[in-house]
C-alpha cells in the first residue's frame, strides 16, 4: 500500500494564516521551547479518533499488516529497523546525498533537533488521548521487527509525525526536491507498517497531525529565523545557490 502525500502546500499556508490570526488574538504567553503553542493549536479538535477496534476497518488494516508481514523483504526490514533509529532531518541523505551530514551542517542539525521535539509536544497528549493498542497488543500472531512498547499508543505514530515534520521542513530549505522529500516520507512512514508496529491510520493520522503543526510552526519567528539560517548553510555546503 503506497501512502499518499498529496495536500499542497498552500493548503499549509492557508491554514498558517487562520493559525497566526488565533495567535494574534490570544493573549501574548511567555517564550516556551517548542515552536507550537498548544493553548493556540488544539489539535484534538483536529485529529479524528481512530476506527474502534472491532470495526470492519480495523479488521482491513489488520490484514493488510498481515500481508506486509508475509511479503516484506530482509532488505527492507533492515531499512525500516534503521529508519527507526534516526529521527532528523539527516534522513534524507538518500536525497540529497552523501555531503547532507550533521557533522557539516550545525545550523541545520540544530534546526532538526528542535523540529523533532514537536513531535512529543504534539504527538504524545493525542496518544495519550486516543490510548489505541499497538496492533501486535490486539492482535498477538503479529510479529514486530521493530522495538516494541506495552503501552497502548499507537496512534498517531511519532516516527511518521517526526518524518513528515522534518520533510516539510526540509522542502522550504530545498524547494527543487520537494517531490523527492516527500516521497522519501511517504517511505519513512509505509516503514513503521514494515516494523509491524502502527496501523495505517496511525501513519494517516500524523500527516494530518503534520500540517496542522507545520502551519503554526510557520508563524513563528525562531522557527523562521532558524530556517532561514538552515537554508542558507545548507545551500551554500551543498552548492545550490
Amino acid at each position: 500500500m503506497k501512502l499518499e502525500l498529496r495536500l499542497p502546500f498552500a493548503a499549509i499556508l492557508i491554514f498558517s494564516v487562520a493559525t497566526f490570526a488565533q495567535a494574534q488574538a490570544a493573549p501574548k504567553a511567555a517564550k516556551t521551547v517548542p515552536f507550537v503553542d498548544p493553548s493556540v493549536l488544539n489539535l484534538s479538535l483536529i485529529v479524528p479518533p481512530p476506527p474502534p477496534q472491532d470495526s470492519a476497518a480495523v479488521k482491513a488494516e489488520l490484514a493488510e499488516l498481515h500481508r506486509i508481514e508475509q511479503s516484506r523483504t530482509p532488505e527492507q526490514v533492515d531499512a525500516a529497523q534503521a529508519d527507526e533509529k534516526e529521527q532528523d532531518i539527516f534522513v534524507f541523505r538518500t536525497v540529497l546525498g552523501d555531503k547532507f551530514r550533521a557533522e557539516d551542517l550545525p545550523l541545520t542539525a540544530a534546526l532538526s533537533l528542535h523540529v523533532h521535539r514537536e513531535e512529543p509536544h504534539n504527538g504524545d497528549p493525542l496518544k495519550a488521548e486516543f490510548h489505541r493498542p499497538r496492533p501486535y497488543q490486539f492482535d498477538p500472531t503479529l510479529h514486530p521487527v521493530c522495538k516494541t512498547t506495552d503501552q497502548p499508543n499507537s496512534y498517531p505514530s511519532g516516527h511518521a509525525l517526526s518524518g513528515y515534520l522534518e520533510a516539510f521542513t526540509l522542502a522550504q530549505i530545498v524547494p527543487e526536491k520537494s517531490r523527492q522529500i516527500l516521497a522519501r516520507a511517504d517511505d519513512y512512514a509505509r516503514n513503521r507498517l514494515i516494523c509491524g508496529v502502527h496501523y495505517p491510520s496511525d501513519i494517516a493520522a500524523s500527516r494530518s497531525v503534520a500540517y496542522a503543526v507545520f502551519a503554526s510552526m510557520l508563524t513563528n519567528p525562531s522557527f523562521q529565523a532558524e530556517l532561514a539560517a538552515a537554508r542558507t548553510e545548507t545551500r551554500k555546503h551543498l552548492g545550490l545557490n
